[in-house]
């Protein structure tokens, strides 16, 4: 991940968010397909509906004075949830809870699912030695996914917004990660792991403000002290923990039937509100948004950078890669994508600087898990390749000089 920058990770955030959009509408075409018109469109309604509430509580943090700060802090870390549990009792009041609506489908009895299957575990000792050779090559697919999920969830949740404080130490979770994925072969079911945008959502959820001591300079030129508010990241371990255990909780008996009475249209809101979150926080939106407005009404650029239409058109490379990536998943492909996401390094370090400016490289990519940018170090090396070979050329010099003198 070293030499990852934002122009992959961009893209990656990028490509989930379709992906859920996308399994959002899946979700309604089912309810199309196999519901009454009626229900259809209360599906269509409960989805919007889903989606809109959990976007709406999730700004409740700026709704002061309204509430109290307590309040207006539960709801805004809670937003995804209070809204799904709004939207799952709904169906069931009134004239509503005659519908034909979809629900999720759960077991009821500790069996697998597949009525072919009689036990848990595959029995892979049984397996031909050549089977075991052919996963090979998915293993390192899916090992080169879900590293790379992890390592962009990672750099987005600790971004400089959230202003985290919790030093960089030895990735537990890809361990874990490592472990359940064995478990799922073992069993039988995809290996699973999601982080993107789940994971960013929780640390907006735990955005709050505080108050920090800041020293300034004043007019006579002495240091003065100002308090100002700054929003960062609550750090601890009790939400996860929390999380955590109400998912073991409701994938089992008899929590499980809870999980039956929820629709699939609430479904399809939380996977557009989950889009959403992670398209609003993506830098690639805000230079679409910056495509769209006038040129006057522009930022003003570094000298260095001539014009917009090189940075345009940087965005328009990433999206039009992303759509690219995209359609690879709806084929036969799909599980070779984050070969394709991988590549997107070395694209990036070895052919788009003979495409693009330096000076507009380093305006809008850098490092994704160190400071600077590619242009920064190359700067820096050949510097110090230039002073090198001065002090190479001062100490021949010297040498010659003595040389002569004896």
């Amino acid at each position: 991940m070293r030499y990852v920058t934002t122009f992959s990770t961009e893209i990656f955030s990028l490509l989930n968010s379709i992906i859920y959009f996308h399994k959002a509408l899946q979700e309604l075409q089912r309810a199309h397909d196999s519901s009454s018109f009626a229900s259809f469109l209360y599906a269509i309604i409960g989805a919007v509906g889903t989606f809109l509430v959990a976007v709406a509580l999730s700004t409740a943090e700026s709704w002061r004075p309204l509430f109290h700060r307590y309040i207006r802090l539960g709801l805004t870390e809670y937003a995804a949830a209070i809204s799904i549990i709004i939207f799952i009792g709904m169906p069931h009041v009134g004239e509503l809870a005659s519908l034909d609506k979809q629900t999720l489908h759960i077991s009821t009895t500790f069996r697998p699912t597949s009525p072919e299957r009689a036990a848990f575990f595959v029995p892979f000792w049984h397996l031909p030695i050549g089977w075991v050779f052919a996963a090979l090559l998915p293993g390192f697919i899916i090992t080169i996914l879900f590293f790379f999920d992890h390592e962009v969830s990672s750099i987005i949740c600790t971004a400089d917004r959230y202003n985290t404080k919790k030093p960089t130490g030895f990735a537990w979770d890809i361990a874990l990660l490592g472990t359940t994925s064995a478990i799922c072969g073992i069993l039988g079911i995809p290996p699973a792991n999601g982080l993107l945008p789940q994971a960013p959502l929780h640390s907006e959820s735990l955005m709050h403000t505080v108050t920090k001591e800041v020293q300034t300079p004043g007019d006579n030129g002495e240091m003065k002290t100002e308090v100002v508010e700054v929003r960062m990241v609550y750090e601890q371990r009790w939400s996860h923990f929390l999380h955590a255990g109400g998912i073991l909780v409701f994938t089992s008996p008899p929590f499980m039937r809870v999980l039956g009475l929820t629709p699939t249209s609430v479904l399809a809101g939380l996977f557009l509100f989950m889009g959403e979150q992670s398209l609003s926080i993506n830098p690639i939106i805000f230079r679409v948004f910056h495509m769209l407005t006038p040129p006057s009404e522009l930022p003003t650029l570094p000298p260095s950078v001539l014009s917009y239409w090189s940075i345009h058109l940087y965005t328009a490379c990433q999206i039009i890669i992303t759509v690219g990536i995209f359609v690879v998943t709806m084929t036969r492909a799909a599980p070779s994508f984050p070969v394709i996401i991988l590549a997107l390094v070395p694209i990036r370090l070895l052919l788009m600087k003979r495409c693009w400016h330096r000076e507009t490289l380093r305006l809008v990519d850098a490092w994704a898990c160190k400071e600077g940018t590619p242009e920064d170090d190359e700067d820096r090396a050949r510097a110090e390749a230039t002073l090198g070979m001065d002090e190479t050329k001062e100490r021949t010099r010297t040498d010659g000089d003595v040389s002569r003198t004896v």
